[in-house]
């Protein structure tokens, strides 16, 4: 018998400077929406479970208005890529990269994600 992956210990971590961070339990991703979460410093993450399980985080701030809002924005994919529209002006991030579809010459950080076994 195998266990889903909600009721398991999982938990979902960002590659920083100073090495691997724990944001949440893997359970508090719900596929297709985002999440925020708080960083050490004080900047804020954008975090995403896609419905194939992949996780992805870029910085929540939209560069264009500098609202933090990027977690509240609609998922899709645009030529096989997957990407988040801010709910703002609708520029699309490729989840990835970080890179704006919509302005090449705008992105946000984009981190490293897993999860781990607590």
């Amino acid at each position: 018998m195998t266990t889903a992956p909600e009721t398991t210990d999982l938990q979902v971590q960002l590659r920083l400077a100073e090495g691997w961070f724990t944001v949440c339990d893997l359970h508090r991703l719900a596929p297709g929406r985002g999440v925020a979460a708080l960083l050490p410093d004080g900047r804020q993450v954008a975090l995403f479970r896609d419905r194939e399980d992949r996780l992805y985080g870029i910085d929540n701030r939209d560069p264009f208005t500098g609202a933090p809002v990027l977690a509240r924005g609609l998922t899709g994919t645009a030529d096989g890529r997957p990407f988040v529209a801010s709910p703002l002006l609708k520029q699309r991030f490729d989840l990835e990269t970080g890179g704006c579809l919509d302005d090449p010459s705008v992105s946000v950080p984009a981190y490293r994600v897993r999860q781990r076994a607590a």
